[in-house]
């Protein structure tokens, strides 16, 4: 907590005894409010100003900017709290509320991302892989079934992180195909993938649903999800000219979309089971190009008694240090949910959300990770059950300096003016010296980062606004003006 009376007084002190003469001149702290004040204010000399610039530290500046800031009409009724902290010396600069858990947003990615690069190494890959059992005669007829088999990846076909569309991985398995000389598959092509089995999810609770004008819904169906709890609403047009699905959320009656009704209560989502979708695609295609497939796409979960079995094609994913550029740049939730999971089975052979959790959590606390106040609900800040204190972002930040994937982990996050969902905060002071990932959720807006400071210091901060007054944007111009005077530290 800001200790505002000890700069009160001390400066109090020195300019009285400097402008004792000065009867009718009262002492006035120096702020940025006060710059913009001038012309209406009974001011000293310029000499007084210039004094009392003096006596005040960018510190101080910093500690009556927050102090400032806690009478605006936009936060003086919110629930907020702020952290500058230096990794060098693991001590506090500034702070305001900086134990108070408060909803992440969107920085709760900063927890998954770390995690998964952590557990995973910064070039892990996923495979999907095209293989075939049985033989190929002389006239180019496969007798046996070919093999897609995948391994979760959640960029699959989606052109996200540098990923290939379905069209271009369907290419290169057309094209093993022709290199093996088959042509005709007297089989089956069998999915077989015991990740994501179903991509059918629990919501997490208290879950958003509608966040800046983006509809969301879990990768899968709406099945699980309890009955009582639903009201599902079908309706052909006047909504949306393309969504013609709409399901109100029991959390805050927010309607959203999915692409198909598949009728009592369950709806489907628009991301597709990337590995039907693929393998589908891939038989149509073989068929359109003169490889005949007298079977059928069927997936296969378990396979107690495997075919030999001979590799094809195999198609490598983007990296996970793109992956992660990606999801943090972009603020992508499904992507950031797919690595919740990831971690989750390869850490404890289960695909569930809930066993990702587990292990992320687990993770932080072997980290050091500060766990008062913490709850992980979900891998993307979409649940407003989630909590964290200013002072755990922080001092988290500050240990991941030292590790050897930091690079990659500090690249991913936008810049201030520059990149991704910073790109229109920080045009002016601060451009290109805020490094943060941001959360925004309604009536909540949160960064959480690391600034370079005009000095060439490297300064770990969390600045996390809850239930303020006002548009977001005004929110977004006090976080510029709250960490305005810290680049001078």
């Amino acid at each position: 907590m800001v200790n505002f009376r000890k700069y009160i007084s001390s400066v109090a002190v020195l300019a009285s005894g400097f402008f004792l003469a000065q009867s009718t001149v009262s002492t006035v702290l120096y702020s940025q409010a006060y710059d913009n004040q001038k012309s209406s204010l009974n001011l000293p000399s310029p000499v007084t100003s210039m004094v009392e610039k003096t006596i005040l530290s960018s510190k101080e500046l910093v500690d009556i900017n927050v102090n400032t800031m806690m009478a605006d009409p936009v936060l003086k009724n919110a629930n907020w709290g702020f952290v500058v902290y230096d990794p060098k010396t693991k001590k506090v600069i500034s702070s305001y509320n900086e134990n108070t858990p408060l909803v992440p947003a969107s920085t709760t990615k900063l927890l998954t991302t770390e995690t998964a690069m952590s557990l995973l190494g910064e070039n892990y890959r996923w495979m999907t892989q095209l293989e075939y059992s049985g033989s190929i005669d002389e006239n180019g007829v496969l007798n046996g079934n070919l093999y897609i088999v995948g391994s979760g990846d959640p960029s699959l076909g989606t052109n996200k992180a540098g990923a290939w569309s379905y069209r271009d991985i369907v290419s290169d398995f057309v094209s093993g195909i022709s290199r093996e000389g088959i042509k005709k598959v007297n089989g089956d092509i069998i999915i077989q993938t015991a990740l994501f089995k179903g991509n059918i999810a629990r919501l997490p609770e208290n879950v958003v649903w509608l966040e800046n004008n983006n509809y969301y819904l879990p990768v899968g169906t709406t099945k699980e999800i309890n009955p009582a709890n639903e009201k599902l609403i079908v309706k052909k047009g006047g909504f949306s000219t393309e969504k013609k699905y709409f399901y109100v959320s029991p959390y805050n009656n927010q309607m959203v979309y999915a692409d198909k009704y598949d009728g009592e209560g369950i709806l489907t989502t628009k991301l597709p089971d990337a590995p039907a979708y693929l393998a589908n695609t891939f038989r149509t295609t073989l068929v359109k190009s003169g490889v005949a497939v007298t079977g059928k796409v069927t997936p296969k979960m378990t396979d107690p008694s495997p075919e030999n079995r001979k590799l094809v094609s195999a198609y490598k994913s983007p990296t996970l240090g793109d992956i992660v550029y990606y999801t943090n740049q972009r603020s992508d939730n499904s992507l950031a949910e797919a690595l919740l999971r990831t971690v989750g089975f390869q850490s404890l052979g289960d695909q569930t959300s809930e066993t990702g959790r587990i292990v992320v959590t687990n993770h932080l606390k072997e980290q050091g990770f500060d766990m008062v106040g913490l709850n992980y609900s979900d891998g993307s800040g979409l649940s407003r059950s989630n909590n964290v204190t200013p002072i755990s972002q922080v001092k988290f930040l500050s240990s991941l300096m030292d590790e050897k994937y930091y690079k990659t982990y500090f690249n991913s996050l936008p810049i201030g003016g520059q990149s991704g969902t910073l790109k229109s905060m920080f045009l002016g002071t601060g451009n290109g010296q805020i490094f943060a990932k941001t959360g925004t959720l309604n009536k909540v807006k949160t960064l959480a980062g690391y600034l370079k400071t005009n000095s060439g210091k490297t300064l770990a901060f969390s600045l996390m606004v809850n239930n303020y007054a006002g548009s977001v944007d005004m929110v977004k111009k006090r976080m510029e003006k709250i960490l305005e005077p810290a680049l001078d530290l």
